[in-house]
């Protein structure tokens, strides 16, 4: 039941990002108001449905130099959402998120992502695609950077965003070449490792989820692991699809709270607890 609110949360978060659905079929981009609200999760402002702006997007604009009153904006946003709600971001409210809970849905041989030294790329990329070099490489005449993140790597705008405009638009398909065969090979990539591991591009790629992660420990709403109450069985840990230890690390890096170690918890020592200290006393 609690992972089908999920799904139901997922798919709920997805239209409220993306009402304009519409814009699927006639190939249009809706560019009203509501493109200056930045989303907390990665939703492509290229949707052809999306309402509001994603915020690694802005990030790189300011960055690079383009928009530059944003930059207060942006970073509040990020930092208080972050506070507030960490990693949840990325299991509630992250259309990438929900595509590939549904990937792994589908029937077939799971894997463990046992290289841990993986999880740290994304905190690579976050400084150097989003960050350095947007402002480090600037264009001879306008003096502006580039938007590195978004036009080499994210499988989100290629996925929610240039196929679908391409599909409905003969003039688009004229432009392809080797930037969008690169990005659409490095979103059929983790399609198809998504099939067989969880959240591959969550934990491995994504500069947000970089972010979420940095503040995971510190969230207002975090989980707490009740020592009073928790025998160490290790159920917990066994349902946990990225093998970390929610007794010992309720608030892991790693963890986007999915709530399948509160669900096996059958001494109730684990749940959501909403305070002004985010760190749990389990993790001193």
């Amino acid at each position: 039941m609690r992972q089908r609110n999920r799904l139901l949360a997922q798919f709920g978060f997805f239209l409220l990002q993306n009402p304009f659905l519409n814009n699927f079929i006639s190939g249009e981009i809706y560019q009203g108001e509501l493109k200056r609200i930045c989303t907390p999760g990665l939703n492509c402002y290229s949707c052809p449905a999306a309402a509001v702006s994603c915020p690694i997007g802005a990030t790189q604009l300011f960055f690079a130099g383009v928009r530059h009153h944003i930059s207060l904006y942006v970073t509040g946003f990020l930092l208080t959402v972050g506070v507030f709600f960490g990693r949840f971001i990325c299991g509630f409210v992250c259309p990438m998120g929900l595509l590939q809970d549904l990937l792994y849905k589908i029937k077939s041989p799971k894997l463990i992502l046992r290289l841990r030294f993986l999880r740290y790329v994304k905190y690579v990329v976050l400084l150097l695609f989003v960050i350095i070099l947007p402002m480090a490489i600037r264009h001879e005449l306008s003096g502006l950077g580039h938007p590195w993140f978004c036009a080499y790597i994210c499988p989100t705008g290629t996925l929610f965003g240039a196929v679908p405009l391409m599909a409905v638009n003969d003039f688009l398909r004229e432009f392809i070449g080797f930037q969008f065969i690169l990005k659409i090979s490095i979103a059929f990539g983790i399609v198809i490792l998504s099939v067989f591991i969880l959240r591959i591009f969550c934990r491995v790629l994504c500069p947000l989820g970089a972010i979420y992660a940095l503040l995971n420990r510190i969230t207002i709403l975090h989980m707490q692991c009740d020592k009073s109450k928790c025998t160490t069985c290790g159920d917990c840990s066994k349902v946990c699809h990225i093998k970390i230890k929610p007794m010992h690390k309720p608030n892991d890096p790693e963890c986007f709270r999915c709530g399948k170690c509160v669900k096996s918890c059958t001494k109730k020592a684990l749940g959501y607890k909403i305070t002004r200290q985010g760190r749990d006393d389990s993790e001193s």
